[in-house]
């Protein structure tokens, strides 16, 4: 079964130039109704006022050049220092401008971030979408996509939006400025003058158009270039988690040397996607820079002509070499911003892709087989022709139809490799590929135990109640727990936090998942070759909870033994059926 292993190939490169628009239209959809929205747009609304302000600040100081400047041809004193003092108080107004809108980038910033991730969060942690989305290519390294991408998308948004808004306003501001001087502008041919109508206008479109049409020519492939990095990037990163998380048994094994060579290869891949997109931002920098150093002459050449004629004095000069820079300068931003548009346009398709997977629920997909949820009366468990597909094939009951009531306890048996994990995650609706119907009782609270429970980040007391708020139990029904379960020893530690599922052995982990059942005493308990791990002491602690302690709960054990004590009062059967062609969502995950 071919699975696809690294998250660069989700998507072509291709797909990540074309697809900018529909990614971006999920992006604000998502925003639209994000309760950020009122904030933003108050922070919105003062960022434009303070790049309005700054925008005629600057016009008054372009209209400054000409009369300093004619002051220092005439050698006029006075005249100079009055303008001096009156570049003093342009000068301050545009710093106090420059300082708000600093601060404005830096809170919007903060608030576009808080929302985007609070969305994306919201969206993975819909009850199952997270594991569903896991056993996607789309699902690998969510949280390089939630906290990296998040952030980085964030940050240069904001950049760029007001980058682009500053430039906007600059050019609408002086474009009118350029034209109103570029009446002055005669060009003597022998005897005819010749008058061109906003001739520095249109010098500067053609300027900075040129500029922009090699930019997108020669910076083309920055886009996919981005893509390929960040999802390299983010396979090195897994990498490097996995072989922290599991660095225990990677030493007992003596597993150092082979851990190193995938990380070698990892590296290897991201150190060959960052020399393709340096090369290619070295080809964009002999365009960006060599208009850049252009930019020092080209508005006084344009300009030169008027001024050797008469027509511009020396201030006039400078007036119109400033508002040239200005339109050409706010035309040219999609120049000097090209390698940050493309970074831009790539983790921008990162984290739209991933939100709309996440807030996609696939059960909905037509023309595929689904296992049926519903829920039915109180006290009743049903299963009806329930039908698992599984990577080789598919398993299903022997039994056509079972009922299981409130208070029974039963034991589902299967042999080895026949599905039984998937049919666990399949009554706790992770696995919807199969067929039939599961029709759970509506309102009871049933409890899923995996063959590992999660054990949770934070003090013992956190990590039992889980998942609701500490303060639900008393200290005495910690203790009380602990102490059935065999570990009454870590009742002095309720309080202290720790690395439970490092600091603990499998055998106390899965105790400490009994001890959070007697507390929550829920109305069903469904497990996943619980009992079969369990040997000697523990199993026989964990048989007596259940025949006392949780003698009111209903219990399916799914494993691969009947026995356990003469607990189950009935058995139901797991076969596999013979192999089958690909079934729907093969290709998305790989063999469990």
């Amino acid at each position: 079964m071919a699975v696809a292993t690294g998250e660069a190939a989700l998507k072509p490169v291709d797909d990540a130039q074309a697809a900018l628009m529909p990614e971006l239209g999920v992006m604000l959809r998502a925003f639209w109704v994000s309760p950020i929205r009122t904030n933003f747009a108050a922070l919105t609304f003062a960022i434009v006022m303070v790049i309005a302000l700054t925008a005629y600040g600057q016009i008054k100081l372009n209209e400054w050049n000409q009369p300093f400047y004619d002051a220092l041809a005439r050698k006029d004193w006075q005249e100079f220092i009055n303008q001096l003092f009156r570049f003093a108080q342009i000068a301050i107004a545009l710093l106090v401008m420059n300082v708000a809108q600093a601060w404005l980038n830096q809170s919007i910033k903060i608030k576009l971030r808080e929302g985007l991730v609070h969305d994306l969060v919201e969206q993975w942690l819909n009850p199952g979408r997270a594991f569903r989305l896991s056993t996607r290519p789309i699902g690998i390294n969510p949280d390089q996509r939630m906290h990296e991408d998040a952030r980085h998308l964030t940050e240069l948004s904001t950049d760029l939006g007001i980058g682009l808004l500053q430039a906007s306003v600059l050019l609408f501001s002086f474009v009118g400025v350029l034209w109103a001087l570029s009446s002055g502008f005669v060009f003597h041919l022998g005897t005819a003058n010749l008058t061109v109508p906003g001739y520095l206008v249109w010098a500067a479109v053609f300027y900075a158009g040129s500029a922009s049409m090699l930019s997108y020519l020669v910076g083309r492939p920055l886009v996919g270039l981005n893509a390929e990095r960040y999802s390299r990037e983010a396979d090195l990163r897994y990498g490097l988690m996995r072989v922290s998380e599991h660095i225990d048994a990677i030493t007992l094994a003596n597993g150092e040397p082979d851990e190193k060579r995938r990380i070698t290869i990892d590296l290897a891949k991201v150190l060959a996607a960052m020399r393709r997109l340096a090369w290619s931002q070295t080809r964009l920098t002999w365009i960006t820079a060599g208009y850049g150093w252009t930019a020092l002459v080209v508005p006084v050449g344009v300009a030169a002509p008027a001024y050797f004629s008469g027509s511009l004095s020396f201030g006039g000069l400078m007036v119109t070499v400033g508002a040239f820079n200005q339109v050409q300068s706010s035309l040219r931003w999609f120049v000097d911003n090209f390698s940050v548009i493309a970074d831009w346009r790539a983790t921008l398709l990162r984290v739209s892709t991933f939100r709309r997977a996440a807030a996609q629920d696939d059960t909905e997909r037509e023309g595929v087989d689904r296992i049926q949820l519903a829920e039915g009366e109180p006290g009743h468990y049903r299963l009806d022709r329930l039908c698992v597909f599984v990577p080789d094939g598919s398993t299903q009951l022997r039994e056509e139809s079972a009922t299981i009531e409130a208070g029974e306890k039963v034991a589902i048996i299967g042999e080895r490799r026949s599905g039984k994990t998937l049919l666990f995650r399949a009554l706790a609706g992770l696995w919807s590929w199969g067929s039939g119907r599961i029709v759970r009782p509506k309102g009871e609270v049933i409890m899923y135990i995996p063959r590992t429970p999660y054990l949770p980040p934070g003090n013992l007391r956190e990590a039992l109640a889980y998942p609701v708020a500490a303060q639900s139990f008393e200290t005495r029904s910690y203790e009380t727990a602990l102490d059935r379960v065999g570990l009454k020893g870590l009742a002095i530690a309720l309080d202290e936090p720790g690395r439970w599922d490092r600091q603990l052995n499998e055998d106390e982990q899965q105790a400490l998942a009994f001890a959070r059942l007697i507390l929550h005493r829920p109305a069903w308990i469904v497990m996943d070759e619980v009992l079969d791990s369990a040997t000697g002491e523990t199993h026989r602690r964990f048989l007596q909870i259940l025949h006392e302690d949780l003698k009111q709960s209903s219990v399916i054990h799914i494993g691969r033994s009947e026995g356990h004590d003469h607990l189950f009062a009935r058995v139901l059967h797991l076969v596999p059926t013979r192999r089958t062609a690909e079934r729907p969502g093969e290709r998305h995950t790989a063999q469990p």
